[in-house]
């Protein structure tokens, strides 16, 4: 009677890892010039196995079952020892546990210690992540950034008239030479929620400043752009926007911010990056689809402030807040007090707002 069960089928192959036994085996059929195939189905093993113990363990192009054992052994040992770097360092693990806890990535961390934080022991970013992921850091797992699948709904817009379109904006803005060039974006409720977030980036230092709004009506924009740009707190030299129906009065927000405005093709959201990647960055905190409404400004305030002091690597790990403190135009204030006054300009916004 024939056996029908597929599952007692067993395996022709070994698993990948190799003994003492298997290298001196490698050793004496290299020796007699056999091919990887031929030694890989001789072991039971993958040909990519094979290849893999005879070009990482060869001594100057020369295999022998003694120096690769040895070798193996070494590199399992330093993988070992790289984890351990950061629990026996009592000063490198308060620092990356610290850096952590305010949400800078391992990149950013290894980063900072490389070029900026040079009093630190060196560690690498997979050294780190395998740090988080042992039994000693697992409880810094939560902090860690998780990168999401990007959906984007076709929404139909209504035409926006005399627009200048991003093609016409000079070109050093791109190489993000100068200070004052922004991007604005809105970060919106979910489908049963109210009010939004408007965000506006510095593109050169990736300054980010965050806005709750109750609405997004034209007199709300207005007022908050007044509030930033119009009063003289910080400067505006040309602001990049997509085509939301908000932004239909253009003009006039360019008087307001006196600088120009461009705006992004449609169902271009790439165009103004620097923006569409620091809403990535905001939804870390504020989740997508949830009512903004229902979101402090005290949290709004702690996540801007996360976001203004992380290290980013197209900074040289220098943070936002310290790279827009080297421009010649910024007034001193502004990162002294302009945070500050926030809350109360809010509450006076909303005040007004519900007139």
């Amino acid at each position: 009677m024939k056996n029908t069960n597929k599952n007692e089928k067993k395996s022709t192959k070994k698993p990948s890892h190799f003994t003492y036994d298997d290298r001196v085996i490698i050793e004496l059929l290299l020796s007699e010039r056999w091919s990887y195939s031929n030694i890989a189905k001789k072991l039971k093993k993958a040909k990519s196995s094979v290849s893999d113990e005879i070009k990482l363990n060869s001594v100057k192009g020369i295999y022998t079952a003694k120096k690769a054992h040895a070798k193996s052994r070494q590199r399992r040992w330093r993988a070992k020892w790289q984890v351990m770097k950061i629990p026996i360092d009592r000063l490198l693990r308060d620092y990356v546990e610290e850096k952590i806890k305010r949400f800078w990535s391992p990149e950013d961390i290894s980063g900072r210690i490389k070029f900026i934080d040079k009093d630190i022991p060196y560690v690498a970013t997979d050294t780190i992540y395998k740090y988080v992921k042992s039994i000693y850091g697992r409880n810094l797992v939560d902090y860690l950034w998780y990168k999401g699948k990007k959906r984007r709904p076709i929404v139909i817009r209504s035409d926006i008239k005399n627009r200048t379109f991003i093609d016409k904006r000079p070109k050093s803005i791109g190489k993000r030479r100068n200070f004052w060039d922004w991007e604005a974006d809105f970060i919106v409720s979910g489908k049963h929620g109210k009010g939004a977030l408007l965000v506006f980036v510095e593109r050169k230092s990736r300054y980010v400043l965050m806005f709750k709004l109750a609405d997004r009506k034209v007199e709300t924009i207005n007022f908050v752009l007044k509030l930033v740009f119009g009063s003289g707190q910080l400067l505006c030299k040309t602001l990049t926007i997509d085509n939301d129906i908000c932004f239909r009065h253009h003009k006039q927000m360019s008087r307001i911010i006196g600088g120009m405005i461009f705006f992004c093709h449609p169902y271009h959201s790439w165009e103004k990056g620097t923006v569409e990647k620091m809403n990535q960055m905001i939804r870390r905190f504020i989740k997508k689809g949830c009512n903004i409404d229902k979101v402090s400004e005290r949290k709004v305030r702690w996540v801007q402030n996360i976001l203004n002091n992380k290290p980013y690597k197209c900074l040289g790990f220098f943070t936002p807040k310290e790279v827009l403190s080297r421009s010649r135009k910024l007034k001193t204030f502004v990162l002294e007090n302009f945070n500050k006054k926030i809350p109360s300009i809010t509450r006076y916004f909303n005040a007004k707002c519900s007139v």
